[in-house]
């Protein structure tokens, strides 16, 4: 029996072997969780931070700020019950941006500094599928983490507040209007795929310098960027890399929604101002994810020759 035999399957009495297929992606990406678990403790912290937070918030409010509530209009006491929710969700996804950012910058060099990647060169895992492995962390699974968390949360604050509202004389029916469940479950989802796709450049050029980087990996991310930047401002006393890099940062909102003050921050955003066409058409989109294939093309060729520090 060969080598890919022994890998690919196991053999029956007659000496053939069976249809059982080993999963390296998938095992790959299983390893990646065992070894990170930041990559959901983080969330969850926060998560917890913000629900403990709004609850002893909440309960230390004087009467007087509710009945403040329900006197605006309609659309007003609308926006003010969002803000937990608009604020639980935005916390949570700047913390899954962050663990993304450091776990991009040590994907390829934390194999090589403590020398495991001699074992895991050792196994019939292509340098390919350990890339793809890795970049499906920040590309997919944080992504899949921050919304089955943040969809928790929600509705703990949902369930929390059908308590609260009714001990301080408020209608649970303003609740549901500031946080009806299929309409904001699709905004999450739709938030978090335009964000991963338009992100997809910065987890490769991380991966990039990951391995290529010796150490200080966060400098060498950061830093020429930045210095290419600040020489361009110095010299020709212009901004067009950082309105680049900050673009490519906070862009996203503003060309997935249609927002009439042209903003790109992560306000309250409904399901009116979902705009995927002009997303999909923006060049923004499409450039990315072609500089994003071609460093993870790179940070798989570069892997075939690196050794351990």
């Amino acid at each position: 029996m060969s080598p890919v035999e022994l890998v690919n399957g196991v053999t029956n009495v007659a000496g053939q072997p069976t249809s059982f297929k080993t999963r390296p992606l998938f095992w790959s990406i299983r390893r990646e969780l065992w070894e990170n678990r930041s990559i959901y403790i983080g969330p969850l912290a926060v998560a917890a931070v913000v629900l403990a937070g709004i609850f002893i918030g909440a309960l230390r409010l004087p009467d007087r700020a509710f009945q403040m509530i329900a006197a605006l209009a309609p659309a007003k006491q609308v926006e003010a019950m969002s803000i937990p929710y608009d604020f639980a969700a935005f916390a949570i996804l700047v913390t899954g941006f962050i663990v993304a950012v450091f776990y991009s910058l040590g994907a390829l060099q934390g194999e090589r500094r403590d020398r495991s990647i001699l074992f895991w060169k050792s196994l019939p895992v292509s340098d390919l599928t350990t890339v793809i492995a890795k970049a499906a962390i920040p590309l997919v699974v944080i992504p899949v983490v921050s919304f089955a968390i943040i969809l928790a949360t929600l509705l703990i604050i949902m369930l929390a507040s059908l308590i609260i509202l009714p001990l301080r004389g408020m209608p649970v029916t303003m609740l549901l209007s500031a946080f009806p469940i299929g309409s904001t479950t699709l905004d999450i989802v739709y938030t978090l795929v335009v964000l991963a796709l338009w992100h997809a450049p910065i987890w490769a050029w991380l991966m990039l310098v990951s391995g290529w980087a010796r150490r200080a990996t966060f400098l060498w991310a950061f830093g020429p960027p930045l210095a290419l930047s600040l020489f361009e401002k110095l010299a020709f006393n212009s901004t067009y890399v950082w309105s680049l890099l900050h673009y490519r940062v906070t862009g996203a909102i503003g060309q997935a929604y249609d927002l009439k003050d042209g903003a790109s921050g992560m306000g309250h955003l409904s399901l009116q101002q979902m705009d995927p066409l002009k997303y999909l058409m923006s060049p923004g989109l499409w450039l990315g994810l072609a500089v994003a294939a071609a460093f993870f093309a790179a940070a798989v060729w570069q892997r075939r020759y690196r050794t351990p520090l």
